[in-house]
């Protein structure tokens, strides 16, 4: 039998937001690649100009700019006319240090991670999709073209949270940080902004390290960050006091994990510190809901997922680390989780 028919207690806005978010998420994409954030950047412009500018009729365009209005990506001034918002202007065009279109522009070139078939597949075959199921690291590490496109999404993705937490913790006792997997450099570049006395070492594979080197020159900060290659599995890491990892540790499963852990701990001296910036989920893996879906997205790319912090607490603990602490960053849903290596220790 079924309830009898009366007026929920809840209407129906959060099941059809949770419907409805794949349209706005695939009109994002779709306003990125018709060039509408760039159109808009030098001045307003009104419904009839826009459609002019993007060659769309009176309707899609009004679609367009309404769903872009909605994500407040945009806002209609006074005089009728649409501009963008300063969320739009930070990190929708391309001039802007902490631009993130290349994220986009990563998820254009791989349109299975929107595909409902692709992410079935991964949920039911544990196994990661895109590059046509081949490992993402190793092919990185083969193929040029795939390394940089790579490397710069990671670089749209990393900036803006690179210039957050370098201000929410005390670095003055550290000499070097080495970033490994460091990618494009974008943390690098973050710290030694902040932090004028420190040097830093972006640890990666070579073709990831061509990008990263044109990073640092773009930002003047050769003289302070250099680039090393190797394989953080099987060389040994270049001198530094301070490790840090930024989205390197939910790329992988909790084993592996350990084993970074184990080996920046054996290769660091008494008093040198490790850093785990990643999305965290809560300790119950009940949200944030951002964290939840970058969980999700993991399954399509890699063997990892998103740790909560008390997750990553206990292993730090487990390879000796001590004085742990989980530290929000103030930035999004990112946080930091540190320890340090005090000789004897366990």
């Amino acid at each position: 039998m079924k309830d009898p028919l009366v007026t929920p207690a809840m209407d129906d806005r959060h099941i059809l937001g949770i419907i409805f978010g794949m349209t706005s998420a695939q009109a994002l994409y779709v306003a990125h690649d018709l060039k509408l954030f760039s159109v808009l950047a030098d001045a307003p412009l009104s419904l009839a100009e826009l459609a002019a500018r993007l060659s769309l009729r009176p309707r899609s365009v009004q679609a367009l700019v309404s769903i872009c209005c909605a994500q407040k990506l945009l806002r209609l001034d006074a005089r009728g006319r649409y501009e963008l918002s300063e969320v739009s202007r930070k990190f929708l065009l391309q001039e802007s240090s902490t631009y993130m279109g290349a994220i986009l522009d990563q998820g254009l070139r791989n349109p299975e991670l929107s595909s409902f078939a692709s992410l079935k597949e991964s949920l039911l075959t544990d196994a990661p999709q895109v590059y046509g199921g081949n490992d993402l690291f190793e092919t990185n590490a083969q193929k040029e073209e795939q390394a940089r496109a790579f490397t710069r999404c990671m670089h749209s993705k990393s900036m803006a949270a690179a210039t957050a937490w370098p201000h929410v913790i005390d670095l003055s006792g550290h000499r070097r940080l080495l970033d490994i997997g460091g990618g494009s450099g974008a943390h690098s570049i973050g710290v030694v902004s902040c932090w004028p006395h420190l040097q830093a070492t972006v640890y990666d594979r070579p073709l990831v390290c061509q990008v990263a080197e044109e990073f640092i020159v773009d930002n003047g900060l050769q003289d302070r960050i250099n680039t090393v290659h190797g394989d953080m599995w099987q060389d040994p890491f270049p001198a530094a006091d301070l490790h840090f990892y930024s989205d390197i540790f939910h790329d992988w499963p909790p084993e592996k994990c350990q084993f970074l852990a184990g080996k920046s701990y054996a290769e660091m001296d008494d008093g040198g510190r490790i850093i785990l910036h990643e999305m965290l989920f809560n300790d119950t893996k009940t949200g944030p809901l951002s964290v939840a879906a970058y969980n999700v997205r993991m399954m399509q790319w890699t063997q990892g997922q998103q740790f909560s912090g008390g997750e990553l607490r206990n292993l730090l603990e487990s390879v000796c680390f001590r004085e742990i602490e989980v530290v929000p960053t103030g930035f999004g849903d990112w946080q930091m989780v540190t320890g340090v290596k005090v000789v004897p220790s366990c």
